[in-house]
């Protein structure tokens, strides 16, 4: 192709002569019309011949060369050339018309009712149009080569041609009958301002012509030609119409030879052009001719090299009429079906075709009859002996020389072996990604440059995100700023050679919280692929935190019994003396009055110690076994004087409450402290809620609390309405001396205290509290009777009920979400988790089959479990609903945040209660 190109001017790269020989002639004509300037307007014989003549040689001359320039265009498809070629074919219509309007060569007046403006008119369309092609074709020659012009050339051809003529019989209308609404260009053989504006306008379109043909690079012949017919034009358009005075002078004459000699210029190369092809293609006939000699004395030896490839290939070649008779059988196929060439050539192709498949072949007629190749066919075919063999075939059809199909060729190969292999294959892909789909694990598989290619489907329990939503991303954009040196060292050390990585990274969760992964990483040469597997470290973490904090309270508690332990002793000799001293200044009444601050001083310090011994658990304790539920009616009455009118107290007792085993005294003021807290909580009042209940704390919440041993417990909750515990400080407040109140309001013991008490009576203390909505704290005390479990509680834990249905979890604690999911999914329920309430409007929006929504009350987010009920209620009317919280289920409709009869799981609970409350909201 590129030497075809290469032939044709408008595609032929100009040369250095081309240039020189352009740049003479426009060098000459720019010499001529400097010498005819001074002349432009001395008058002249009128010669009306002239101008027919000038005319009629300039409509051939474009012609000629719009036919020419439309043929290069039916090879290339150029849409530049067409609009070139429509330039040249609008300025041979143009010339016509205007011959024909022109007056006192045809007509006195000119034909089609011209009237005294119309030549003149016609002259400015005629010498406006072409220039604006010529630039069209120079803007469109550039990115041509990818512009192709798509269906038949003719059909182009044919509406360009009715194009430029319906152009040109619109411009002829105009001019001729509507020429009195045309603006007067000439007046009394003077230029009207409007003819100046509308000649220079022509003027500058076609040195604009010019300018982009010189700057649209590469320039090919006709572009260097091109550009000479431009400046001659521009030559043309400064005599004919701005130099000149009138018609028929010096300046009329010559503008329009020199109009005839620019449509010469390329009429002129395209012409020798054609001589070049003509001399050209005797040349291709001669080399033609002597190439269908050779290929003659060529035939006959790649007959015979075809026979013996066809011998020597070690796919059988079989060939056949359409009959199914055989009429070829090379040496591959006699190794693959067990008969010799003898015995198959002449008999039916079904001698291989198993009996259940006849059908198949006749298929396969009938397509190659059609015309249509057969690819890489699997099927099976039978062997002398009678066993089968997979095959893959290629099956094409037999054509004479007129076309007509006689027969089909076959190329059979045995796939028999690949098929084992590819099916083992298979196999192993399966099992490899059924462990990538089921793995708990993170499983990462990232290219070169650190972009996720896989993403295992474990990524949504681990970081909240769909696999999708990773795919084609950085790593960059998931993982903790402050860990991606880190990675990026790591990566690099595995591509060094060191296949087995073994490091820690935090990845940011779709909530943009750090999760800490531990990775095991290796680097694939074969592929260039990361592989990477996570594991997620949440739960190790958490574990060892909280035996941390439970290491950090005991040391805290050795700590202090031994400093109150010593101190004990200090204020026994202060105690025991100040009686003495105050004797002795019994007289001397400012002395006295010094003793006796001391005194004061001693007694806060030795209260000051038992809250200390307290905490640290060396209190000397006297349990007993005490009915609760009348010790917090007692606390009730108590606190009512206490807190003021602006705080109502209601007591909510479990009417079988069991008797705890606790010291009354120390339970008493443990409780009277937390009410005392929460009225500090609420200075503007509220509500506090004491409630009693039995409890049975089961192994896998003692799994979660190292320090909580399974068994029946009394619970006593302090609940309240006030504003809550932050986070961040909720860790802290049962820490000696620690404490958010204003200086002189509080020592920061009394929790701590409590804390001391409860852990010494071998309890379990749980504090859950939410900004803005209150705190509630439980105390879990042994039951008097023993740890475990009654023979009816057994019964009744044992007396499981399960179901089928879809539970859709939403829970914020991860360490939480996934104790519950475990839990729900071994009572046979399938489950979906969800971190946050829009990660669950995603999942109730997507997943149709979704029986029960199973959600925390308080969230964090702009939208708490209330409110994501309500909204998953209005998008799914039929949805059961069943709230869980830390809060006990009385404080919680006490505080008006659910309405009466929902139905609430206090944590924590027992798996019996789980199953109970799931199938009774099911039902509901």
């Amino acid at each position: 192709m590129g030497d075809e190109r290469n032939i044709f001017l408008s595609t032929m790269p100009a040369t250095r002569g081309d240039r020189i020989s352009a740049l003479a002639v426009v060098g000459v004509s720019a010499v001529l019309f400097a010498c005819a300037v001074p002349f432009a307007g001395v008058p002249l014989a009128p010669v009306p011949a002239f101008v027919a003549s000038y005319q009629s040689a300039l409509a051939i001359n474009d012609l000629i060369t719009a036919v020419l320039l439309f043929s290069q265009f039916a090879i290339f498809r150029s849409r530049a050339l067409l609009l070139l070629a429509s330039g040249y074919l609008f300025t041979a219509m143009a010339a016509i018309v205007h011959a024909l309007t022109f007056p006192g060569l045809f007509a006195p007046g000119g034909l089609f009712g011209a009237g005294t403006q119309t030549t003149v008119w016609l002259y400015m369309v005629w010498h406006g149009g072409f220039p604006l092609l010529v630039l069209g074709y120079a803007l469109l020659k550039a990115s041509d080569n990818d512009r192709k012009i798509g269906g038949s050339t003719g059909s182009a051809v044919i509406a360009s041609v009715v194009a430029v003529s319906v152009a040109m019989a619109a411009f002829t209308w105009l001019v001729t009958a509507q020429h009195d609404r045309l603006p007067i260009l000439l007046s009394d053989g003077h230029y009207t301002p409007i003819m100046l504006g509308v000649v220079s306008t022509v003027w500058c379109l076609s040195l604009a012509a010019l300018a982009v043909l010189w700057l649209r690079r590469p320039h090919f012949v006709l572009d260097v030609w091109l550009m000479v017919v431009m400046s001659a034009w521009l030559f043309d358009i400064a005599l004919s119409a701005i130099l000149n005075v009138a018609r028929f002078d010096v300046g009329f004459y010559l503008g329009r030879i020199y109009g005839l000699c620019a449509a010469s210029f390329v009429l002129a190369i395209l012409l020798v052009d054609n001589v070049g092809l003509q001399a050209k293609l005797a040349r291709l006939l001669r080399s033609v001719r002597l190439q269908a000699a050779s290929e003659r004395d060529l035939r006959t030896e790649r007959e015979s090299l075809f026979s013996a490839v066809v011998e020597s290939s070690n796919d059988a070649i079989i060939t056949k009429l359409l009959d199914g008779t055989i009429t070829g059988w090379n040496g591959a196929a006699e190794r693959l079906f067990g008969f010799t060439a003898a015995e198959a050539i002449g008999k039916n192709i079904n001698i291989i075709v198993p009996p259940d498949r006849r059908d198949e072949i006749r298929n396969i007629v009938e397509r190659i009859s059609r015309d249509e190749p057969i690819e890489l066919y699997e099927t099976s075919r039978l062997r002398k002996d009678g066993s089968a063999v997979d095959v893959s075939l290629s099956i094409s059809p037999i054509r004479l020389a007129s076309g007509k199909i006689v027969g089909i060729s076959k190329a059979a190969r045995d796939v028999t072996e690949s098929k084992r292999t590819q099916h083992a294959l298979s196999q192993e892909i399966e099992e490899r990604r059924r462990i990538f789909d089921t793995s708990n694990d993170l499983i990462l598989v990232t290219d070169t440059a650190g972009n996720f290619i896989q993403v295992s489907p474990s990524v949504t329990a681990i970081l909240g995100y769909q696999p999708s939503d990773m795919i084609g991303h950085s790593a960059v954009e998931f993982i903790h700023p402050e860990d991606l040196e880190h990675t990026r060292r790591e990566m690099r050390a595995a591509r060094r050679g060191q296949s087995k990585r073994n490091f820690e990274t935090r990845y940011v969760n779709k909530e943009g919280k750090a999760v800490a992964l531990n990775w095991t990483g290796t680097w694939s040469e074969p592929v260039h692929r990361h592989f990477f597997i996570g594991r997620d470290l949440t739960e190790k973490q958490a574990a060892e935190a909280q035996l941390r904090h439970a290491q950090k309270m005991d040391a805290v508690g050795q700590l202090t019994g031994g400093v109150a332990h010593d101190f004990n002793n200090i204020l026994t000799v202060i105690t025991g003396t100040i009686g003495i001293l105050e004797e002795a200044v019994a007289d001397q009444p400012q002395l006295a009055a010094v003793a006796k601050l001391i005194d004061e001083a001693a007694e806060r310090g030795a209260n000051l110690t038992k809250h200390l011994l307290a905490f640290a658990r060396k209190q000397p304790l006297q349990p007993v076994e005490l009915d609760v539920n009348a010790l917090a009616l007692e606390a009730a009455k108590l606190l009512h004087p206490t807190l003021g009118e602006h705080i109502e107290i209601t007591p909510l007792l479990a009417e079988d409450a069991w008797t705890a085993l606790a010291d009354p005294n120390l339970l008493m003021t443990a409780v009277l402290n937390l009410a005392i807290n929460a009225r500090d909580a609420m200075p503007n009042g509220g509500k506090l809620a004491l409630e009693t209940s039995n409890i049975f704390l089961d192994e896998n919440y003692a799994g979660m609390h190292s320090e909580v041993a399974p068994g029946n417990y009394v619970m006593i909750a302090v609940s309240d309405t006030g504003t809550g515990i932050s986070p961040a400080l909720l860790e802290r407040v049962f820490e000696p001396f620690f404490t958010t109140k204003e200086v002189g309001r509080g020592t920061g013991l009394g929790l701590s205290m409590v804390f001391g008490f409860v852990k010494q009576s071998g309890g379990h203390i749980k504090i859950y509290s939410e900004e803005g909505h209150g705190t509630s704290v439980k105390i879990y005390l042994p039951r008097a009777t023993g740890l475990q479990q009654t023979p009816a509680e057994a019964k009744v834990s044992a007396n499981i009920e399960g179901g089928n249905e879809m539970v859709l979890v939403v829970e914020d604690d991860m360490l939480v979400r996934r104790y519950v999911m475990t839990q729900i999914q071994s009572l046979g329920y399938s489950t979906l988790e969800a971190a946050n309430a829009s990660d669950a409007l995603r999942f109730i929006d997507e997943v149709p089959g979704i029986d029960l929504l199973f959600t925390d009350v308080i969230m964090p987010g702009i939208m708490n479990g209330r409110q994501l009920v309500d909204e998953a209620l209005k998008r799914r009317p039929g949805l059961k609903t069943l709230f869980t919280s830390g809060y006990t289920e009385n404080a919680i409709v006490h505080h008006g945040r659910l309405d009466s009869g929902v139905l609430l799981l206090a944590k924590p609970y027992r798996k019996s209660e789980l199953a109970r409350m799931i199938r009774l909201a099911l039902a509901s």
